[in-house]
């Protein structure tokens, strides 16, 4: 298979997509009309005329309209292309499918909880309710090092989750609610063998009220105290060192063993998206995700600002009306937060993506949606919340990808897939993050920070659907505890960002 320089990816498309840099007067596919300029890989070419205010098109949707005529031939991007209102059919429930689930249910070899949860990782946590407790935390942590914890070889690491929030805020506001839900989802993750909760004591977020608005439970497993009661920074570091001291002995004693897939539940993100990102990565990790689903899983799907302008794509597949009009309730509140912070929901794409060939974020959102398969959408959740239905669902959170992943390893996510056409270098402790190349010159460029080449399809040498089948087995093998290149790097402690909403006071 050869890999053709434009691409038209759907019948109605008055687009292609360049596969490599065009130079001008390369043949368009009709051979009647030439490329007027030179177009970088993965930009946009007109291949009809475009008439001044009308929709231009991709995926058979429409991605933007004409800012001014636009010739067959011409580079289609930023210059000539603006957004526009236009309504989206949400015709619920109209594309559902049934579920075709497999009959032999593909195994990986997991940590089975005592509570019969199952983990992909076995971490010690030290979580933190405050910023003014993060020192302490970091400073338990850097007690156990790789050296110190040769001993116990099946405890993957202690690593400390710190944030700058948990003060300065409305003690019974949504920031606080989502804050709280964070930090109560990692205390509770299967992934971690135990945590500390440590706070200062006069913070807006106590451990009290976290532990009782989250309903925690304190034990050998989970503990929490301050630095205030404890009577300052060495002596709570101490207290902290010798609770992870006597909770390592029981941690390494686990032994990972065969159980079914349908214990993933597998976060879906994308990041520094590129022109490629819809046409390759983004459809084969759905092509995963679905099979993810067939073997009774469950896949996440986020960044509520990237599927604006697809998000009809989704209502169609949603089990109930109920099911879809909660994803345009979010939206809605998408565009409300937008506005009052005085910005608009096409202020993504970023610079990176549309320096990629992305244009609009009705373009980014129709390939960041791909991410997300074809199964029925069976719930919708808020950020961070617990993720208790199996099959496809939708989580929201914000597009930046450290705030929006944080989500959705508090909400349950043991594995995390990650779409890169720029390059992106992340990891998101405690759960493992695979990297995905959307093109091949990026995984020979940057092949050190991604697990997985998507590439190969642009390039003719694969389908869609054989790249999913090779992202689905390595989610099996990472899930059993083949380190990811994130992990090999050391990256996943500094990625934890709780989404920040509401004033600071």
């Amino acid at each position: 298979m050869n890999a053709q320089p434009l691409i038209r990816l759907h019948g109605s498309d008055n687009v292609l997509i360049a596969s490599c840099q065009l130079l001008p007067g390369a043949l368009l596919p009709d051979g009647s009309q030439k490329v007027k300029s030179l177009v970088p890989p993965g930009h946009k070419v007109a291949a009809s005329p475009i008439a001044r205010g009308g929709a231009v098109r991709r995926y058979g949707q429409i991605i933007g309209f004409a800012s001014r005529d636009i010739a067959a031939g011409e580079h289609v991007h930023v210059h000539n292309v603006e957004m526009g209102d236009f309504s989206r059919d949400y015709d619920f429930c109209a594309d559902i499918k049934p579920i075709e689930y497999v009959a032999d249910q593909a195994t990986f070899r997991g940590i089975v909880r005592p509570d019969g949860r199952v983990a992909t990782r076995n971490y010690i946590g030290i979580l933190t309710t405050v910023n003014c407790s993060a020192t302490v935390a970091e400073g338990i942590a850097s007690n156990f090092s790789a050296e110190r914890l040769r001993a116990c070889p099946n405890v993957d690491g202690v690593v400390a989750l710190t944030h700058g929030m948990g003060c300065g805020m409305d003690t019974n506001g949504e920031g606080m609610r989502m804050l709280q839900r964070v930090v109560a989802g990692y205390a509770r993750h299967a992934n971690f063998a135990g945590i500390l909760i440590v706070g200062l004591g006069c913070e807006a977020n106590q451990i009290e009220s976290l532990i009782t608005a989250q309903s925690l439970t304190q034990s050998s497993r989970l503990q929490a105290f301050t630095i205030q009661d404890t009577g300052g920074t060495s002596r709570t570091i101490a207290r902290g060192v010798a609770a992870v001291e006597a909770m390592l002995p029981t941690a390494n004693q686990v032994a990972r063993e065969a159980v079914p897939a349908s214990h993933l539940v597998l976060g879906l993100e994308c990041g520094g998206s590129d022109g490629y990102s819809g046409i390759t990565a983004n459809p084969a990790l759905g092509a995963a995700a679905d099979l993810l689903v067939r073997h009774g899983g469950t896949a996440v799907l986020g960044e509520t600002p990237e599927v604006y302008g697809a998000e009809h794509l989704l209502t169609r597949r949603a089990v109930s009306r109920q099911v879809g009009e909660k994803l345009l309730e979010r939206i809605r509140w998408w565009e409300d937060y937008t506005s009052r912070n005085k910005g608009e929901m096409n202020n993504n794409p970023t610079p990176g993506n549309k320096a990629g060939g992305l244009t609009t974020i009705l373009e980014k959102s129709l390939g960041a949606v791909a991410k997300g398969g074809t199964m029925p959408l069976a719930a919708v959740y808020e950020y961070a919340e617990q993720i208790d239905r199996k099959g496809f669902v939708f989580m929201d959170t914000p597009g930046y990808d450290p705030v929006s992943v944080t989500g959705m390893v508090a909400g349950s996510c043991n594995v995390v897939c990650f779409t890169t056409g720029r390059g992106s270098a992340y990891g998101c402790a405690p759960s493992p993050s695979l990297k995905l190349a959307t093109n091949t010159a990026l995984w020979t460029r940057q092949g050190e920070d991604i697990d997985i080449n998507c590439g190969g399809i642009l390039d003719g040498e694969e389908t869609v659907e054989q790249a999913g089948r090779r992202i689905f087995e390595a989610i099996l093998r990472a899930a059993s505890g083949e380190k990811t290149k994130s992990e090999q790097h050391g990256y996943g402690k500094n990625e934890f960002v709780p989404w920040q909403v509401g004033a600071v006071m």
